[in-house]
């Protein structure tokens, strides 16, 4: 009896204690002026508070929330122009750096102001440059910002393609306090209009690494590339060619390991045109020495083939497959998702290269690039597509060693589809260190609900029980979600029209 009686407790404090760690939602009230139609940026967690940038029709805002997401104040930035063109935020421990560019008559100027953690500025904001590009042009991106992954190193960029054989840098290099540690001028010759730039990253030693690549005449493909960087006090590129052999590659993706000192390059491969994704592109790079690592390519099989397929025929599995994201590993290697992805139409045919690359230059402005990304939320960039239906289906995970053999692979299974907007579909991956967790949205008697299913390290999936306190009016925004501490993230939702967040704690 004594041993049953154990045992019984034993079984009670684990489930309590099972109880107790089970996810906690916590949701922000709607605020009056949070419509569906504003835009915003979620800052991060900063000396306990929570910080959501908000910009409606050039009133820009920022919302301080506590712990459980009670407003405690908004704050009016006044102090900002009317047309702000881009914002950019580094979030630390007790402060964030808000850099922001706009256009003043004709020139456009790159500022940087400092946000207490009750989003209050102290001082004034410190310039960082201008250019003047025309009276006569309207507000354009001049400026970008890339930031390291231990935030010691940022840095402040425009690259003049005035000529079209040369894109001359113009590079800002700063440390956390906003104090120069570089700033350089430099050219990097280009080879014609099929060449373009693309994966701009900062190192923790403020090196300054990216992709030279080359395409068809139609862009569909990359037929060549190399890998350039620039070192944090030096003036000039080290450029590396990469050897593409006879492949052709979909969209380059490129994640730093900066404790290894090496850069991983990903693409999905092909051996002709129009034909079918035949496997992984990987070379990784030693940025420290300059040199490669390996250079190889994964040929997927067909019994992966068939796992991800889908309603596609085996050969064509992966046709409709982004990647998503690259998860380094304790020992040196990665995982990779990529998410099924596709639109169908009555009035004109699915192309996939259509989603991936926009113009050559992504956001191209007069003379100057700039790397195209949506940098928050802004519901009226997605909501433009009338007739269109959006499908987000399954998510692929691939495990591969640090010799880039693929270890495990696994698929997170999923139909998501809806109808001339995608601003409830694909999903969210919170990475808690003991696993991965993906959160996305379920159609549930015409209703989304949020589902949440958990990856443990040696691929095993495990759906998780309905999260908890999943209010029913809210509808989850997962996509645009962002994870704020080791354990938690926050998710934009919409309430009877009003944006408003969730904060969940796993």
């Amino acid at each position: 009896m004594h041993t049953l009686y154990r045992i019984q407790l034993f079984l009670l404090l684990f489930f309590a204690g099972n109880a107790a760690m089970a996810q906690k939602i916590s949701y922000s009230e709607p605020e009056k002026d949070d419509y569906k139609s504003t835009e915003f940026e979620i800052i991060g967690k900063v000396s306990g508070n929570i910080l959501v940038y908000k910009t409606d029709r050039g009133d820009y805002a920022v919302s301080v929330y506590d712990a459980d997401m009670q407003l405690k104040d908004r704050v009016k930035l006044d102090f900002l122009p009317r047309k702000v063109i881009s914002m950019d935020f580094v979030a630390y421990p007790d402060k964030v750096l808000m850099i922001y560019q706009f256009q003043r008559k004709d020139a456009v100027y790159s500022f940087c102001a400092a946000m207490t953690p009750d989003a209050k500025f102290n001082d004034a904001p410190i310039l960082i440059d201008s250019t003047r590009i025309g009276m006569y042009s309207k507000e354009n991106k001049v400026y970008s910002v890339e930031i390291s992954e231990d935030k010691n190193r940022i840095m402040v960029y425009k690259i003049n393609q005035d000529k079209e054989d040369n894109n001359v840098f113009y590079t800002f290099l700063y440390d956390s306090t906003m104090s120069l540690v570089n700033n350089s001028r430099l050219s990097l010759p280009m080879e014609g209009k099929k060449q373009f730039l693309s994966n701009f990253n900062l190192t923790n030693e403020g090196d300054f690494i990216f992709n030279k690549l080359e395409r068809t005449s139609n862009r569909d493909y990359v037929i060549s590339g190399s890998m350039v960087m620039k070192r944090s006090l030096v003036d000039s590129f080290e450029v590396n060619p990469m050897g593409f052999k006879t492949m052709l590659l979909d969209e380059v993706k490129m994640k730093l390991d900066n404790s290894r000192h090496t850069a991983l390059v990903t693409a999905f491969y092909y051996k002709q045109k129009r034909g079918n994704v035949e496997g992984m592109y990987l070379y990784k790079f030693d940025y420290a020495g300059n040199k490669p690592v390996y250079e190889k390519t994964t040929v997927f099989s067909n019994e992966l083939k068939m796992n991800a397929r889908g309603e596609s025929n085996t050969s064509s599995a992966f046709n409709d497959y982004f990647i998503r994201k690259i998860i380094n590993t304790s020992n040196g290697g990665f995982l990779l998702t990529a998410e099924s992805f596709y639109t169908s139409s009555r009035y004109q045919p699915w192309n996939r290269w259509n989603y991936m690359y926009g113009s050559p230059y992504g956001m191209y402005s007069p003379y100057y690039y700039s790397p195209y990304s949506p940098l928050y939320y802004n519901p009226w960039y997605w909501n433009n597509s009338q007739g269109v239906r959006y499908h987000y289906d399954n998510i692929a995970v691939l495990s591969f060693d640090e010799e880039g053999n693929m270890q495990w692979n696994n698929f997170v299974r999923k139909s998501q589809f809806d109808d001339n907007a995608d601003l409830y579909l694909s999903y969210l991956m919170v990475n808690i260190g003991s696993e991965l967790r993906f959160l996305y949205n379920e159609l549930d008697r015409r209703s989304y609900m949020l589902t949440d299913v958990s990856l443990a390290p040696g691929g095993k999936l495990n759906r998780m029980p309905t999260l908890r306190n999943l209010d029913k009016g809210f509808t989850w925004m997962p996509r645009y979600g962002k994870q704020i501490s080791g354990r938690t993230v926050l998710v934009p939702c919409i309430y009877r029209n009003y944006i408003c967040f969730a904060k969940i704690d796993f």
